[in-house]
């Protein structure tokens, strides 16, 4: 068996080679001559799988060690055979944590405690929902946007429109598709109070970036459109600006490749069922409160400083990223 894996994913090495041929490449330089004699792929976002990609490669299995799927062609993979399997959840801590470090920023330098603001979230998926439970207990008021899973659970949720009009702050945890592009849209600001902040860290071409520049919005950035090349008037107006770091945390990357690990073992039948990076400590969930959060994770997480970063060469985006130290979820 022969497996052609992204050399960027942390922890795998040494964990399949005494089962399969590992060839290691980065995820941008693995072409379709690389994988047509693989069995399967594990990836990251930055290897687009497609028919161009695949068309007569003997692969019967991508696992992607990514939350998101926008850079698979699922439909093609399905008619051809090609199992897909996607780390779903893996990071929802890390970006609860980005989150958190936002909105702890936002609310000392501007000067509001969070029971003053209401905070929308569209997407109550595995990072909404939990971005959803701590802002509550941290006193903001929350309205949410999931029309999948209103239609599917009637939860209660609320349309787009109406909670782009109430809140203080939006916070964007959607996957990209048809439905997602560019939803936060010329349209969807016009609704929106003046000065409120668009907060987005699923994909950057969620936000319509050029209509978000010519609205009386603020807004935070971890994603953007076009990346790695960055509109500098988008990254020069930002309160933070981040390189698409939102989910990376330690257990968020061991969580990722354990989760890729698990599916090769099922359809391959390996003998690593229940695998799991042995130099990591797995998070602890807890409960945090504001207090404490505003006070902690300043030392765990310098969003500032980061953004500071981007924002002094902008050029660095990708090795920010590829380059960058994983933080510690300590909640």
């Amino acid at each position: 068996m022969k497996i052609v894996a992204d050399n960027a994913i942390p922890f795998l090495k040494g964990v399949l080679e005494p089962f399969a041929e590992m060839r290691y490449l980065p995820g941008r330089e693995i072409r379709p001559e690389e994988v047509r004699d693989a069995d399967a792929l594990v990836i990251r976002t930055r290897t687009r799988c497609d028919e161009r990609f695949l068309a007569g490669s003997r692969v019967r299995m991508i696992a992607t060690a990514t939350i998101g799927f926008d850079h698979i062609d699922l439909a093609w993979c399905a008619r051809n055979g090609i199992e897909v399997a996607t780390a779903a959840g893996c990071n929802a801590r890390g970006v609860l944590q980005w989150v958190a470090a936002v909105l702890a920023r936002l609310a000392r330098t501007q000067g509001w405690r969070p029971e003053e603001r209401t905070l929308g979230i569209i997407g109550v998926g595995h990072v909404g929902s939990l971005v959803k439970s701590y802002a509550e207990a941290w006193g903001f008021r929350v309205l949410c946007c999931d029309p999948p899973r209103e239609e599917r659970e009637h939860c209660g949720f609320l349309p787009l429109d109406a909670v782009a009009q109430e809140a203080d702050l939006m916070t964007f945890h959607t996957p990209l598709d048809d439905s997602t592009r560019h939803m936060a849209c010329e349209r969807l600001f016009r609704k929106m109070k003046p000065g409120a902040v668009i907060i987005n860290s699923s994909r950057g071409e969620v936000v319509d970036g050029e209509a978000l520049l010519r609205s009386p919005l603020q807004w935070v950035l971890d994603v953007w459109e076009h990346e790695p090349t960055l509109d500098p008037a988008l990254l020069e107006k930002a309160l933070l600006a981040t390189p698409h770091i939102a989910g990376y945390s330690l257990q968020g990357k061991a969580n990722a490749t354990a989760l890729a690990v698990g599916a090769l073992t099922r359809r391959f039948g390996l003998p690593l069922e229940g695998w799991y990076p042995p130099e990591v400590t797995p998070a602890v969930p807890r409960p945090i409160s504001w207090q404490e959060l505003c006070r902690s994770i300043p030392e765990v997480y310098d969003i500032e400083a980061e953004s500071r970063r981007l924002k002094a060469d902008v050029s660095r985006f990708e090795a920010l990223r590829d380059h960058y130290e994983y933080r510690r979820e300590y909640f």
